[in-house]
């Protein structure tokens, strides 16, 4: 999988980024189905998956239970070969989250977010919206805050994984990137993405599979997969979608829904 460079950073993503919170918590999420979270081995050979089909971007969050702290201990020895990108300003604490977008601790989560990853910088850190997004940009200055933190040198690039299209919006114009949710049956924040491309800025996508709920799609479609990857990577301005998986299978055949799209994008 040839890499991409996200937005007008220097950064080279793969276009398939493996999201993480399954490593590390299974309460409050929005599966169709429970699971239990993997062993270390397990974990390990979904990394080692994810690098023979040319994956190196990784998704985390404080907010992810216990994946930043198992990322740290299973990644020692590889840490240059993979783009970490975390978040800040949602805790997950007893089953419940909660908000705090504050400079003191946003400051606070990249810090621990260093410790946790066992590294001295973070490639991306996106701010966690609870839905307040205008908000968090503008009175809590959250983007502000990490933009000094990019400039010290913690991080290499920041943004926003927001949920409103004007929060969007407005995130594009004091940062390197957004996550949206986009894909067949949610296209509410596509004006984010058409704008991203404008800006020359960075385009995650996230819930790509409705957070695995594929019957929602069109049910006379042989693939699911394959339509959601038809459909997001023909939108110009896409960067690369992360996609949340356990099963080295399920991840060899997104990443081959992927590569066998009929669009005519040029990689």
């Amino acid at each position: 999988m040839m890499k991409t460079q996200l937005g007008d950073t220097n950064l080279l993503v793969s276009r398939i980024g493996l999201g993480t919170v399954k490593l590390g918590r299974n309460q409050g999420v929005k599966y169709p189905q429970p699971f239990e979270l993997p062993s270390d081995n397990e974990v390990l050979n979904l990394l080692a998956c994810a690098q023979d089909l040319g994956i190196n971007l990784l998704d985390t969050a404080p907010a992810y239970g216990t994946s930043e702290e198992r990322l740290g201990v299973l990644l020692q020895g590889q840490r240059h070969e993979w783009i970490l990108a975390t978040k800040a300003g949602e805790e997950f604490v007893n089953g419940e989250s909660f908000y705090d977008f504050s400079k003191k601790n946003i400051q606070h989560s990249v810090e621990r977010s260093l410790q946790r990853l066992k590294t001295d910088y973070l490639d991306i850190v996106l701010i966690h919206s609870n839905g307040d997004d205008k908000k968090i940009i503008e009175q809590d200055e959250a983007l502000i805050t990490l933009a000094s933190l990019k400039k010290a040198g913690l991080i290499r690039a920041f943004g926003m994984s927001g949920k409103t299209i004007e929060g969007g919006i407005l995130a594009l114009d004091h940062s390197d990137l957004v996550m949206v949710t986009y894909n067949p049956i949610e296209t509410t924040e596509l004006p984010v993405i058409t704008y991203a491309q404008q800006k020359n800025k960075g385009v995650f996508i996230k819930k790509a599979f409705a957070s695995g709920h594929l019957n929602k799609f069109a049910a006379d479609h042989k693939d699911p997969v394959k339509t959601a990857m038809q459909f997001i990577f023909q939108q110009p301005g896409v960067t690369s979608v992360i996609l949340g998986t356990l099963s080295e299978d399920h991840l060899r055949h997104n990443v081959n829904a992927f590569q066998k799209r009929t669009d005519k994008e040029t990689l």
